[in-house]
This record gives C-alpha cells, sequence and structure tokens, in this order.
C-alpha cells in the first residue's frame, strides 16, 4: 500500500500491468503443491477523506490551501511579528472562527461517509465453505471466496459468474450506480459451471482463475477459468465482461473493484464560483500590494523634509537608520498591508460555506426531487459544488430514455399494411374488410412472443427491467421495447408464459399452451440491425422470426432472384406511427 501510494505520488497513477491467479475456493488445484494464502486487497469500501488521526493536520492543509484563508494566516503572523497599529486579535480571531466553522461542516459530511460505509462493510453476505452457507460480514470476503447473490441484492465485490438458479445460466444486472443505465444486462456463467447449483457439487469444483489486474474500464476483463477433473488436464475456458459479476468467486475486492477504482470522490472538489472567487481575490491582492507599495514610497518622500521626521516617541538614531534601513522599509509595507487588510472580506469564506451547507439541507427536503418508487429524496455528498447545479447550459443526451423514465408502452401496429390501434376491439369486432387474415395477425402476434430474449421469473417485486405478468410472474428483460411488445402480445390475447429446457410456451386466446422448441437465437448487433431466432413446433414446421428497424427489411434479399418479402403494404402505417409519436 505504501508503495503504491509513493508511485502515485512520483508518476501518477499506478500502472497495473501482469496477471493474478486466484484459486477458487482456496483450493489448491493439485495435492502435490503446498497451498500458500493469497494475499490480496481487503473488502473494506473507503470513501471517506478523513480519520481521527489525520483529520486536524489534513483539513487545516486543504483550508490553507485557499487564497484568502492563506491571506489572513499571513497577515495575522505579520501581527504578531512585526510591530504594527492593530492587535492580532481582529484578524486571528474572525480567521479560527472561519476554519473552526468550515472544519465542523467538512467533518460532518465526512460522518456521513463513515457511516455509510460502515453500512456497507457490515452487511452480511453469504460464502459457501465446505459445502455449506455461512453468513459473513461484506469487509471479511477475500479472493477467491464463492459468494452467493439473491436476486436485488447488489454485488459485494466483483465476481466471477459460476451459477445461476435459471435453467439457461443467465443472469440480468443492472449498473445504474456505475454507468447510469437502467437497462438491464445479460451475463452468463462458464459452460462447464453452469449446473452447479447445489453447495456440495460447488464444494467439488477444482479451478484456478487467471485475470488482468484490478483496472477502472467497466466493460473490460480478459480472463480465462481452468478446470481440473481427475487429475487430467485442465479446461481453460475464456472469461469476459459477460462472465464479471449471483453466485460467483470473487476476484476483486474492497478499493481494488471497478466501482472503487472508478470512485474519485476523495480529491478536494472546487466549483466554479470557488475558482472565480480566488481570480478576484487575487485581483484584490495585486490592489493591496500596489496600495502597500504607493503609501510606502510616499511615506518615505514625506520624511525626507526635514521638518516631517516620524513623531519623537518613534525617533530612532542616525546609526539605527542607516543599519536597518531595508529592514525598516519592510516592516513599513508590512505595516501598510495590515492596515488595508480589510480589502479582502474575512467574512466571505464562512459566509458562502454556511449557504452551501445549508443549501444541502434544501436540496435534500425539496419535494420535486423526491423518488416515489424508492422512497427518498435527493442525496448531497458533498455540499462544495451544489452551485454546480446552477452551471449547467447543455445536456448531451444518446437516446431519449435517459430524459425521460424510459417506460415503453403497446399502442398499435401494422399486420399486413393494416393498422390496428384498438386492440381490445379490432381484433374482434373490425370490418373484415379493414383487416389483414386471421391466420397473419396469430403469426404476427406469436411472433411478438417468441423473437426476444425474456424470461419469466416468479416473485412478487418488481425492480428495473421487469414487469408484472398476471400478477404472479414478472418479465425480465434486457431492453423494455421488449417487454412492451410481450405486453401488447398479451392485451390481443397472447401471452408468454417462459422457457423450460429450450421449449417456449405461449398461451393462446383459447387457453391453449403451445410449445415452441427454440432452435437458435442470433441477438441483436450493429451490423445485422436486426434480431433472429429460429423455432419448430410439434408438427415440424420451422419459423424464422425477425425483429428490428424497417430499413435492413426493406433492402431484401441480396440475390435478385429469390422473392422479395412482403413488406410495401406496411410502409405507410409506419410512416403514419413515426408522424403520430
Amino acid at each position: 500500500m505504501f508503495r503504491r501510494q509513493i508511485n502515485r505520488w512520483l508518476v501518477g497513477e499506478e500502472k497495473r500491468v501482469g496477471t493474478r491467479t486466484v484459486l477458487v475456493g482456496h483450493r489448491p488445484v493439485s495435492e502435490r503443491e503446498t497451498y500458500v494464502p493469497q494475499k490480496f486487497c481487503s473488502n473494506q469500501i473507503v470513501s471517506s477523506k478523513y480519520t481521527i488521526w489525520n483529520f486536524l493536520p489534513k483539513n487545516l492543509f486543504e483550508q490553507f490551501r485557499r487564497i484568502a484563508n492563506f491571506y489572513f494566516l499571513i497577515i495575522f503572523l505579520v501581527q504578531v511579528i512585526v510591530d504594527t497599529p492593530t492587535s492580532p486579535i481582529t484578524s486571528g480571531l474572525p480567521l479560527f472562527f472561519v476554519i473552526t466553522v468550515t472544519a465542523i461542516k467538512q467533518g460532518y459530511e465526512d460522518w456521513l461517509r463513515h457511516r455509510a460505509d460502515k453500512e456497507v462493510n457490515k452487511s452480511t453476505v453469504i460464502v459457501i465453505e465446505g459445502a455449506e452457507r455461512v453468513k459473513k460480514e461484506c469487509e471479511n470476503i477475500t479472493v477467491g471466496d464463492i459468494v452467493e447473490v439473491s436476486s436485488d441484492e447488489t454485488f459485494p465485490c466483483d465476481l466471477i459468474f459460476l451459477a445461476s438458479s435459471s435453467k439457461d445460466g443467465s443472469c440480468y444486472v443492472t449498473t445504474a450506480s456505475l454507468d447510469g443505465e437502467s437497462n438491464v444486462k445479460t451475463h452468463y456463467t462458464v459452460q462447464d459451471t453452469a449446473n452447479l447449483y447445489t453447495c456440495q457439487a460447488i464444494n467439488c469444483l477444482t479451478a484456478s482463475i487467471e485475470c488482468e489486474q484490478p483496472q477502472p474500464d467497466l466493460y473490460r476483463f480478459v480472463g480465462r477459468i481452468n478446470i481440473y477433473k481427475n487429475n487430467q488436464e485442465p479446461v481453460a475456458r475464456p472469461l469476459g465482461p459477460e462472465n464479471l459479476l449471483l453466485k460467483g468467486v470473487a476476484v476483486y475486492t474492497g478499493m481494488e473493484t471497478k466501482m472503487a477504482l472508478n470512485y474519485q470522490g476523495k480529491s478536494q472538489k472546487r466549483s466554479a464560483v470557488e475558482k472565480s472567487i480566488n481570480a478576484f481575490l487575487i485581483v484584490y491582492l495585486c490592489i493591496l500590494v500596489g496600495k502597500a507599495t504607493v503609501c510606502t514610497t510616499l511615506k518615505y518622500i514625506w520624511e525626507r523634509v526635514q521638518s516631517n521626521d516620524e513623531p519623537w516617541y518613534n525617533q530612532k538614531t542616525q546609526k539605527d537608520r542607516e543599519t536597518f534601513k531595508l529592514l525598516k522599509t519592510f516592516t513599513d509595507f508590512l505595516s501598510f498591508m495590515v492596515l488595508f487588510n480589510f480589502i479582502i472580506p474575512v467574512s466571505m469564506y464562512v459566509t458562502v460555506e454556511m449557504q452551501k451547507f445549508l443549501g444541502s439541507f434544501f436540496i435534500g427536503w425539496d419535494k420535486e426531487m423526491y423518488d416515489e418508487t424508492r422512497d427518498e429524496g435527493a442525496l448531497v455528498n458533498t455540499s462544495d459544488l451544489n452551485e454546480e447545479l446552477g452551471q449547467v447550459e447543455y445536456v448531451f443526451s444518446d437516446k431519449t430514455g435517459t430524459l425521460t423514465e424510459n417506460t415503453m408502452e403497446f399502442i398499435e401496429c401494422s399486420i399486413d399494411g393494416f393498422k390496428y390501434s384498438n386492440v381490445f376491439s379490432e381484433v374482434d369486432g373490425a370490418k373484415p374488410s379493414l383487416k389483414a387474415q386471421r391466420n397473419r395477425e396469430e403469426l404476427f402476434m406469436r411472433a411478438l412472443c417468441l423473437c426476444h430474449t425474456v424470461q419469466v421469473q416468479k416473485g412478487d417485486q418488481v425492480d428495473a427491467g421487469t414487469a408484472e405478468v398476471g400478477g404472479l410472474q414478472r418479465y425480465v428483460a434486457a431492453s423494455p421495447d421488449e417487454i412492451a411488445l410481450l405486453q401488447g402480445a398479451q392485451k390481443y390475447g397472447f401471452t408468454f408464459l417462459g422457457q423450460e429446457n429450450n421449449f417456449m410456451k405461449v398461451q393462446n386466446p383459447k387457453k391453449e399452451i403451445e410449445r415452441y422448441q427454440l432452435l437458435h437465437v442470433l441477438e441483436f448487433d450493429c451490423v445485422r440491425r436486426r434480431m433472429s431466432v429460429l423455432v419448430k413446433t410439434k408438427e415440424g414446421k420451422m419459423y424464422l422470426f425477425c425483429k428490428g428497424p424497417t430499413r435492413p427489411f426493406s433492402q431484401g434479399s441480396p440475390q435478385k432472384k429469390r422473392r422479395r418479402p412482403k413488406y410495401t403494404l406496411s410502409v405507410m402505417p409506419w410512416m403514419d406511427f413515426g408522424r403520430s409519436a
């Protein structure tokens, strides 16, 4: 730790190179090798700046870095050392008050950080040790521990995904606290460990993980897991960001996790207003120095006249005048500095500090910033940046979901060029001339129920990226678009019931359960600009359903001899949808 701090002081941020080897469950991969406990960072999270021992010197150092505080400290020292016309109390007492009030405010805010850190570090997690579930405090997790995380819980550290309660070995993760993305992301287990559902099975796992050293990039992770079985050559499987996280082995802990490496809260924050104040202080300081210089010069010009010598009680011998002439000039200059020091108000900083401190309470009390879903208001981590909110002029957003609630709702659709907007009446009650064929309608609805990567989970709570189904189930998807389409199909009577053993179940309007074998899924990517699924019915028919924007489908097949799909009749309704939106 000391070496790392020295490197940061001398050459900046430490360059992390090389790899680390993690023994899963702290079990040696070979009986012939002696197990040596590995030394890694503890899992204790520290977001505070001060401790009991360094609060006073560190806080004083940070406060006297401010130009105004340092200036008044110099004035106070001048009044103490040099014979000045004013008492040192006139500048020392206000400076002491300013420093004390600021220290109390910053100490209180740092105490809140200590309390939040303690709440996180003392939270309990489940660790699998010796085929048993053992409760541990979060700060006691070490690299190599196998941690079990339940649904809707936060990860205590960076984990390698070993197994999941989902049969397809996947889970959905939200990273809103890291990158601001509210959509859930899909993570996958390692193929060879996906069937480790029990503690006994996990306890029999002998494996080692080789991965890169901790680094702050959230979307980068490179490594591999070596699985040892029956004294055979180890099976190596690659690891990527999609394997990094329910149940997994700890690879990065504490201040080496990606969240901690991206945390830059310990540095002293200075707002734009404070920087402007410092700039004005420099200007006024130059004016003060100029006034003191002019007055000192005029004093000696005035004293050149014999009749305008110093008062009798301050007169010195000719020898003293010639010997200490330079020192006398300097002390006169400092005396004028003390006389004119009121040009910089000592109460300025304490007034600004109290305004920030009290303003943070008003931000927390603001009802317009209250989140009803989380039942909590705005949280001010540091009051030093309150006024920065008023400096925002432009907001750049990559999509509308960032600026809105990111809620999608199925309104209307087009089937074979026929527009459907009232889902409760048009399918059954519209005129036949204004509707597509019945089998085309049902095929479209089945496509909505099958062309997706949504999972159905049992539960009574709904979090980000989920939607209730029938009150007992919920949809979990990486995108709210897919949930909206499934909810739209459900309004027409087609309900997706979930996937089991590569079979997707759909309930039709007749309350019959249809089973489709999922043969393959082609995920959406920026090259194809579409998603495709290949399914097989119980009669043996195969369907390829595609979903994506209009343009890739309108281009048709690159081979001229093939018949292009029917899309022309649906172009006009799509354009109407765009105008109505």
